[in-house]
């Protein structure tokens, strides 16, 4: 694989991001009822507190962002996380993830909302403000960049906007792990275009409703 940074073409630049707005709008105002309904659980269920949780990550151009999800886990679990070496040591040996199962941090419900991808759909808010694209590779916390092996590699992953949904996401997500998910990441700059975000989207849409990958 050839480490340049993508260019990028205008039109194609003002399309995706034509589209993206578009359905963004139209998500939030389909899933508003969803929204309402998950949001209940965090209101009158047994995962009282904060609906949303957010994470720092490393956007387009190594621009940091915060990232959008409906809290999985328990209050103050990144806290829980770091101060556990074991723990921590075991979530950096797995990819950068636990497997739910063996994560204490994961409530029942956020279990669900894992499985089922629910977890993602706040997502749309940084896509409608420009920090996310829908189709894209995914976002990583900035310690993660080490897996790209090198500063070219490093620089072409950064130079197109994180997605939602990537290609690695519709490949197997969770059950392929660094080093080949840089390099799945990485394929999809190599060949982005509108077009192949349709193939990425709908390899996206099978491995949801597989159940593929998902933690």
């Amino acid at each position: 694989m050839e480490d340049t940074v993508m260019i990028k073409r205008p039109g194609y630049t003002f399309s995706k991001r034509f589209l993206d707005i578009s359905v963004a709008l139209f998500a939030l105002i389909l899933l508003s009822p969803v929204f309402a309904v998950i949001s209940l659980f965090y209101v009158f269920g047994a995962n009282k507190g904060p609906i949303f949780y957010k994470q720092r990550r490393i956007g387009e151009n190594g621009q940091p962002f915060y990232i959008f999800k409906f809290r999985s886990m328990v209050v103050g679990a990144e806290e829980k996380l770091y101060s556990n070496p074991a723990l921590y040591d075991k979530f950096v040996e797995n990819g950068y993830k636990l497997p739910t199962e063996e994560d204490p941090r994961i409530t029942k419900f956020g279990a669900f909302i894992r499985k089922t991808s629910l977890d993602e759909l706040p997502q749309f808010f940084n896509i409608l403000i420009g920090d996310m694209t829908v189709i894209g590779p995914r976002p990583v916390v900035e310690s993660e960049l080490v897996e790209y092996e090198s500063p070219e590699r490093i620089a072409k992953f950064l130079s197109v906007r994180p997605g939602a949904m990537g290609l690695w996401q519709g490949s197997g997500r969770s059950e392929i792990a660094y080093p080949q998910r840089a390099d799945i990441e990485l394929e999809y700059v190599d060949q982005a275009s509108i077009w192949f975000d349709f193939v990425v989207l709908f390899k996206n849409v099978g491995a949801i409703f597989a159940g593929t990958g998902a933690e």
